[in-house]
């Protein structure tokens, strides 16, 4: 009974054995892993924000926008390679006072689900336009670790890879955070069909003379991220967007905000970095510490007992032939003569 004991647990203690590195080895690489289905809607909030009005010809000022971003993942898209995931983005952004929608953004980015490295695949696209190269990292910094050094980040305004840099510790409602930094210089993003006049532009004798303009860019733009999972809790976006003629000597504000992620989302993101770094620690240290002592623990007290050297003696007694009718065994072990009735000796 005690050998098969021991049998059974040197089993159990060989098994969890084997279970501690294919926890921390298997596990751990499914899990630091971007999903391919994820969903998620973040909103982005500017006061005192102000942007060129189209209906009537006028830059409005002292405005609130709201930019409500949409993440959707394509588990269609990514051309069955696990490794891949595709990822749709749309943000809409609006005027809260007058609750009318000014600008609509789009792109789609293909990445490596382990690094988080953009790839050129799946029909990636920036606004439609698929001819545009992307490189560096997307939404997302590296699913894992991150470390504090600079990161190239693709922006999607310019559509060029703009460095974002460490700057540093903040906590971010009790998380700890990275807070990171891309500077996007002012850059031409597009020629315009609007033919603002000379008085728009502010130059001097020309107030309705209309003249060809084209578009720039710059940002200042922050990341707050969780350094365990790299999951950004909060952004803030401080944008410019301008027009401008191609001597520069006119130029008018299209848009100046600044936005920051609205409070109840930035609580939802450190639920949710939480959430995942305690899966990611279960996998990782958790359960391949349990198995291990747990395994040399069941081995430590397995093995004496199934070498059976706990049961020998109880054996040997068992297994001894019962004497025979007659006969009795004396404590020295010798085999004597007992009395039969009438006081005659029986044979010894």
């Amino acid at each position: 009974m005690r050998r098969s004991l021991g049998l059974v647990l040197v089993a159990l203690g060989s098994f969890l054995l084997a279970l501690a590195p294919m926890s921390f080895f298997y596990l751990t690489g499914r899990l630091v892993r971007a999903p391919l289905n994820h969903y998620q809607t973040t909103e982005l909030e500017a006061r005192d924000a102000q942007y060129y009005d189209l209906l009537t010809r006028k830059v409005r000022t002292g405005a609130t926008l709201g930019a409500i971003n949409t993440v959707r993942g394509d588990t269609r898209a990514n051309q069955g390679d696990d490794d891949i995931a595709v990822w749709d983005s749309i943000t809409e952004i609006y005027d809260k006072d007058l609750k009318k929608q000014i600008e609509f953004q789009t792109y789609r980015i293909a990445f490596d689900r382990r690094s988080g490295r953009l790839v050129d695949c799946c029909g990636s696209h920036v606004g439609g336009d698929t001819s545009v190269r992307m490189s560096g990292y997307g939404l997302l910094f590296p699913p894992g670790n991150v470390d504090k050094r600079t990161y190239p980040f693709f922006d999607m305004t310019t559509r060029r890879t703009v460095p974002m840099r460490f700057e540093a510790e903040e906590t971010v409602h009790g998380l700890r955070t990275y807070r990171f930094v891309q500077q996007v210089p002012k850059t031409r993003v597009a020629a315009v069909d609007m033919r603002p006049t000379g008085r728009m532009l502010g130059i001097a004798g020309q107030d309705r003379r209309t003249f060809k303009v084209d578009r720039y860019f710059a940002a200042t733009i922050r990341v707050w991220v969780d350094p365990r999972t790299g999951i950004p809790i909060k952004h803030e976006q401080d944008v410019s967007s301008t027009v401008e003629t191609g001597d520069g000597r006119g130029s008018m504000v299209i848009a100046r905000a600044r936005l920051i992620t609205m409070d109840r989302d930035q609580r939802r993101n450190v639920e949710e970095s939480n959430e995942y770094a305690f899966r990611r620690n279960l996998v990782q240290r958790i359960l391949p510490a349990a198995g291990l002592v747990s395994g040399l623990v069941l081995l430590g007290a397995g093995i004496p007992l199934s070498r059976g050297g706990g049961d020998s003696a109880d054996d040997d007694v068992a297994s001894a032939p019962p004497p025979r009718p007659g006969i009795t065994r004396k404590p020295d072990g010798r085999f004597g003569t007992v009395s039969r009735p009438g006081g005659r000796p029986g044979a010894g």
